[in-house]
């Protein structure tokens, strides 16, 4: 990724990271942050953003996405979904292992690496924690972290045996890498493809309880509490899992959980309206599962916030209920349904919400970005606050169209994306 110069100029700053907020320029100079002040003059030769009236944030990173290179080529490529990052305000993403063949060796990993260098945003993989994703033998964590694995995550599969999780526990402790499980109990889930509730009883589906994950979280908790090992419980859902982390976080228990943007918005009666379309897993869940989910980011239960961008063809989402794929894409109306739902309707400050999306998954992941101060990464992601628009999927730089928000009037959007000093994303004129 090359690095660029850029002054960023007349926005209003706010890095959660450094409790910033106020009207301040910024200087990126060969991909880094040089400086952040009032009234900075450009060096000669380096190009000036106008950002008046505008945010300057961080770069935003979203911590969960599924990019399908190698493998699955026909939903999104590397280049397509990093356009659809950029086009989406995010500077940097961490890839699902869920790839074919997937990260699950030190060599594999570094494929992945070189795979992603070059990208328009950045490209943080992580790895697998059993071989294959099969849930049979453990992957080699240590190669894997060497390597460059910011986390471990059979994504889309649930580490069944307890005694392999807790030994993968055992070595993200010893590594300070934490692992990402998918907490889902198949015996319970399989077969359904919506929440179970009335609404799934209703449309007479299989629905897939609450309990299937909560089940499976507390399993993991309980190994966490023996063994040290840092968790952080991807794709969070219920209203039982925010209570399961509220005591454990209460309990001083190194962990630490994220929300999707949907599972703040939508609720399983979009099933209903909408089919496959909103079959996504996790499955939207009932009304006071929404709720739990604003209040456990109001209180700071929910660290963090993200996508699972999960790209499907279109025949594939144009399937009968039972039969589509879970998943839905979401780089592109992330920033716009964080704003709407919950900034503009009061659940979060916009330095707090800003935070979810930086200083928090950098944080949790170790990764060099997320905050403006001098020396650190040159990326940020520039907010128009007001700015209202419609979400249109033909419009979009993903390859794949599955989204449930198509049509959806919002307010606030990412209108530019700079990583290491470069635009790589403009709306201004």
């Amino acid at each position: 990724m090359a690095d660029a110069s850029l002054l960023i100029r007349g926005g209003r700053l706010i890095d959660p990271a450094s409790r910033l907020d106020a009207p301040l320029d910024l200087l990126i100079e060969k991909g880094l942050v040089r400086r952040v002040g009032p009234d900075l003059k450009p060096p000669p030769r380096v190009p000036v953003l106008d950002a008046a009236g505008l945010v300057v944030a961080p770069g935003f990173i979203d911590a969960h996405v599924h990019l399908r290179e190698p493998g699955f080529e026909y939903k999104e490529t590397l280049a397509t979904g990093a356009a659809a990052a950029a086009a989406g305000g995010m500077c940097a993403v961490a890839a699902m292992p869920n790839t074919n063949p997937p990260p699950d060796t030190g060599q594999r990993m570094a494929e992945a690496l070189a795979r992603a260098k070059g990208s328009l945003v950045r490209v943080y993989p992580i790895g697998c924690i059993t071989l294959g994703r099969q849930g049979g033998a453990l992957a080699p964590l240590e190669e894997l972290a060497r390597a460059g694995a910011v986390a471990f995550s059979d994504d889309g599969d649930p580490v069944a045996d307890e005694g392999l999780m807790r030994r993968a526990l055992e070595l993200g402790r010893r590594l300070g890498i934490p692992l990402a499980p998918h907490e889902e109990v198949k015996a319970l889930t399989t077969g359904g493809c919506m929440h179970e509730g009335q609404v799934s009883a209703r449309l007479g589906v299989k629905g897939m309880p609450s309990a299937g994950e909560e089940k499976m979280i507390a399993r993991d908790l309980e190994l966490v509490r023996q063994t040290g090992g840092p968790l952080h419980l991807i794709h969070i859902s219920t209203a039982g899992t925010v209570e399961l982390v509220r005591r454990a976080k209460e309990a001083g228990l190194p962990v630490t959980c994220e929300v999707l943007t949907h599972h703040f918005v939508l609720t399983d009666e979009e099933v209903e309206r909408q089919g496959a379309q909103a079959k996504m897993s996790p499955p939207l869940r009932g009304r006071a599962d929404v709720e739990a989910m604003r209040r456990g980011l109001a209180e700071g239960v929910i660290d963090t916030i993200a996508t699972d961008h999960a790209p499907h063809s279109a025949e594939e989402k144009s399937r009968p209920l039972a039969q589509a794929p879970f998943g839905i894409v979401g780089l592109e109306t992330a920033v716009g349904l964080t704003l709407t739902y919950l900034v503009h309707a009061g659940v979060l400050d916009l330095a707090a919400a800003i935070e979810k999306w930086t200083w928090a998954p950098a944080r949790i992941l170790r990764l060099p970005g997320g905050h403006l101060s001098p020396g650190g990464l040159g990326d940020a992601t520039i907010i128009d606050l007001n700015k209202e628009w419609t979400v249109d999927a033909s419009r979009f730089r993903s390859k794949s169209r599955n989204t449930p928000f198509s049509g959806y009037k919002l307010r606030g959007k990412a209108v530019a994306t700079v990583v290491g000093g470069k635009v790589v994303y403009s709306e201004l004129a």
